[in-house]
């Protein structure tokens, strides 16, 4: 088993307030994020763009892995994420994950292709943790 951490520290409320997050490894150091961040297109980082990157790079990493094993051994693969934060109630949900694929796996056929990012998009751990919609979007060069 597997355990990565990250911190998160709020001071002040509402709007008013002002976070820092960082995680274990350091790549994010005391990172700030904040209302504006978050809903105002203000500089600095929010939760959804952080579960974008990990979403973009746990599928990337998923799909590399599951062509790897159907016997290809060049490619190039390139994914951007955009997830959805909306209304729900008197709060705030994560409603979908939106995957852009750019592919280049010389020798692949479009339907070998398809069934093989379907299955990485289905069991990459971030899919399978996040309780939202998630749609791959590709296009195939070879």
């Amino acid at each position: 088993m597997i355990t990565r951490t990250a911190t998160a520290r709020y001071e002040g409320l509402g709007k008013a307030g002002k976070g820092r997050v960082s995680t274990g490894s350091g790549v994010l150091s005391d990172q700030g994020y904040s209302f504006g961040t978050r809903f105002e297109g203000e500089p600095g980082t929010n939760p959804e763009e952080l579960i974008a990157a990990a979403h973009a790079a746990c599928f990337t990493m998923a799909l590399s892995f599951a062509l790897a094993k159907e016997g290809f051994t060049e490619g190039t693969l390139d994914t951007s994420a955009k997830v959805r934060l909306e209304p729900e109630g008197e709060g705030f949900k994560v409603s979908r994950s939106d995957l852009t694929l750019r592919a280049d796996v010389p020798g692949i056929d479009e339907d070998r292709f398809r069934a093989v990012a379907e299955g990485a998009k289905a069991n990459c751990p971030i899919s399978k943790l996040l309780n939202a919609e998630i749609d791959l979007d590709y296009s195939l060069t070879s």
